[in-house]
């Protein structure tokens, strides 16, 4: 049974760990990427070049045993450093439990030890500069075409699993076909994205605090940084389109880009006297969030990961939710072995409320991030939280906390509870029911109290 051949189609995060996994499990494995080796070339061309690891994907690299060398690719950062125009800082941890926090990752390091850890099993092959053209659902075949020699050709294998991210070649095939009811949505924010970088100081330092992610929030638009291991800071600028004063519509020349910064961000400026040359060789992103259904195809095709539900990165959870889609696979496998087509509905029945949960909280802490963070009831909130952890760290955990660090729940239940509780907090502020400087048992037992009643609202509604 072991003998099955199984053609993975995208060899990014999720592609390469779905590969390590099945080739631990005997699985005859064969992968095609478009790109070439990242582990060779670097092909990076402004897209995030680090990422927000946490809990959820580190499950995966326990999984699959390699969790103590990611690790020495992660740098701990403890809370969001925010940044006023003034050029004041103010951390905010990101939970009151001390040894929960979230990790910057290299995406090229993290995707190359991946890639190196599934070539080391002989049943696993991966091939490079192929891109998948189109796929064959019904006859499980997918036609490629060769970079270098412009030349096509078709791969057949007993499953297909697409990890090729949002603009998956199978998805596509799903939606073109019309061989079956198939749902897709494809949801754009009006803001882009712009990679940006704050270079070592010249002894190889960080120029500003190493373990935080810094936000300049700005109220429609905002500037991000995350450091990675080589002192370097990437710093990412969110903003729309074309609305508001600035945008990247009129950004059109250096002078221009300078006086932006310098209004908005004087002390990133100071950091970053490569803001123009980076500005301008980078390109500007859209923001999707794409939603589909059904992911599979009878027990012949499967869409996973970014293929089956990109979100906007807001919550730094898009690469975790896609390591968390390779256990949540791992353990229908364990069940179903050798049943595909139970397998793949078992697993989407389990998984697309969760996914589709972390796309909304995504979009929900874009709003918080840009905006939200820098109002004093926000941060009235934050406080009350962050002493509730730290006070009862066995009984209470924020929304964050609960998407973020309790990875043994789903993604839908802990926004439920999130979303009730950060309700319950601000009412209970706005109403002046509850203050920073009141008894904290007190805090927790109003909080509960007023959580459990919007949770028994919303299912008298039937919002659950």
């Amino acid at each position: 049974m072991k003998q099955q051949n199984i053609l993975i189609i995208g060899a990014g995060l999720c592609g390469s760990l779905l590969a390590l996994r099945l080739g631990q499990r005997g699985y005859n494995v064969t992968v095609y990427e478009m790109r070439p080796d990242l582990r060779k070339t670097d092909i990076s061309a402004g897209r995030s070049i680090n990422l927000a690891f946490s809990d959820r994907g580190n499950k995966a690299m326990k999984l699959v045993g390699i969790e103590d060398v990611v690790k020495a690719l992660c740098i701990p950062m403890n809370g969001r450093m925010l940044h006023d125009k003034e050029g004041d800082t103010f951390l905010s941890n990101y939970s009151g439990r001390d040894h929960e926090y979230i990790n910057s990752i290299s995406r090229g390091e993290l995707n190359g030890l991946l890639l190196t850890e599934a070539e080391k099993h002989d049943n696993v092959t991966i091939h490079f500069n192929k891109k998948c053209k189109s796929v064959d659902f019904e006859h499980t075949t997918a036609r490629f075409q060769d970079f270098e020699t412009k030349k096509e050709f078709i791969e057949d294998a007993d499953v297909i699993i697409a990890t090729d991210g949002a603009g998956s070649a199978l998805r596509r095939s799903y939606y073109l076909e019309r061989k079956f009811l198939f749902s897709f949505s494809q949801d754009y924010l009006t803001h882009g994205y712009k990679e940006l970088s704050i270079i070592p100081t010249e002894t190889g330092g960080y120029k500003t605090y190493k373990n935080a992610l810094h936000i300049w929030p700005r109220g429609d638009f905002m500037v991000i940084a995350l450091p990675n291991l080589d002192g370097s800071f990437t710093v990412t600028l969110f903003l729309s389109f074309d609305e508001g004063e600035y945008n990247f519509n009129n950004l059109t020349t250096p002078e221009i880009v300078t006086e932006f910064f310098q209004k908005e961000f004087p002390d990133a400026l100071e950091l970053m006297p490569n803001l123009v040359e980076d500005f301008f060789d980078n390109p500007t992103a859209p923001l999707g969030t794409v939603k589909c259904s059904p992911w599979h195809y009878k027990g012949n095709t499967l869409l996973m990961g970014d293929s089956a539900h990109a979100i906007v990165p807001f919550y730094g959870q898009g690469m975790n939710a896609s390591f968390e889609d390779v256990v949540e696979f791992d353990a229908v496998l364990d069940k179903h072995e050798g049943d595909w087509e139970t397998i793949f509905s078992e697993y989407e029945k389990t998984r697309k409320k969760d996914t589709d949960a972390i796309a909304d909280l995504a979009i929900d802490n874009f709003h918080e991030m840009k905006d939200h963070v820098g109002q004093a009831i926000f941060q009235e909130k934050r406080k009350i939280e962050m002493a509730l952890e730290r006070e009862f760290p066995e009984d209470y955990s924020s929304k964050y906390s609960l998407v973020t660090f309790n990875e043994h729940i789903g993604y839908r239940e802990a926004m439920l509870k999130g979303r009730a509780q950060d309700k319950a907090i601000l009412n209970l502020l706005a109403d002046d029911i509850i203050s920073t400087e009141d008894d904290i048992k007190d805090i927790l037992d109003k909080v509960n109290t007023e959580t459990e009643a919007i949770l028994q609202d919303d299912r008298i509604a039937g919002l659950h």
